[in-house]
This record gives structure tokens, sequence and C-alpha cells, in this order.
């Protein structure tokens, strides 16, 4: 059962739902930049600036923290969003150095233009 943050424990953490979860682009994008900063970092889920309304914006972290990618830290006005790294690990070996794939996959791509 998720906690009272709505963010599944590891166990709880449903394969389908992060594929799902994944499959938006600016989602991907959220967890692709997580991912390029060190281990534990928190960002305000402003500073990805993502091309989107605010509600959007509101739904598209919602999505992420349900599906157990992010975690969400209230930080008095502000949300800030983390990467479960350990946990998505733990839960679901290669899945992070899958994605880690995608970005030097995007890099490369970006570098040959």
């Amino acid at each position: 059962m998720p906690d009272h943050d709505d963010q599944p424990s590891p166990a709880e953490m449903d394969l389908g739902a992060i594929f799902a979860a994944l499959a938006d682009r600016h989602r991907r994008a959220v967890v692709l930049a997580l991912l390029a900063e060190p281990d534990g970092t928190e960002r305000h889920c402003s500073s990805f600036e993502l091309p989107v309304s605010k509600a959007t914006l509101t739904h598209h972290f919602r999505t992420l923290r349900q599906a157990g990618l992010i975690r969400q830290v209230n930080r008095g006005n502000s949300n800030m969003a983390q990467l479960r790294r350990a946990e998505l690990e733990q839960r679901f070996p290669g899945l992070m150095e899958l994605l880690r794939a995608e970005v030097v996959a995007a890099d490369r791509a970006t570098d040959t233009a």
C-alpha cells in the first residue's frame, strides 16, 4: 500500500506503471535529468523547465511519484523531487543502466548532428 505521500514501497513498485510513466517524453526527461545528477540530488519541480502548464506539471510529478520513480519531499513552500535510484535498482536490476544508455545514445546523436 502506498505511504501517506502516495509513494509505493519498493515491493509495491509495478513495472507496468513505471513503463507507463516513462512513456511520456516529459516525465522521461525528468527521470533522465535526475539520473545524470549525483545520487540523492533533490531538485525543485520547476527547475526542469518543462514546456507545460502548472497543472500538467503537477500531473507529471504525481504520475512519477505514484509509479515509484521519484520521491517528492516538501521543503517549506517547495516540492523537491529525488530519483529513487537505489530502490529502483534493487527492485528492477538493470533499469537504471537501461535509462543511462538512453542518455548516452541521445548525447551521441546530438554530437553527430
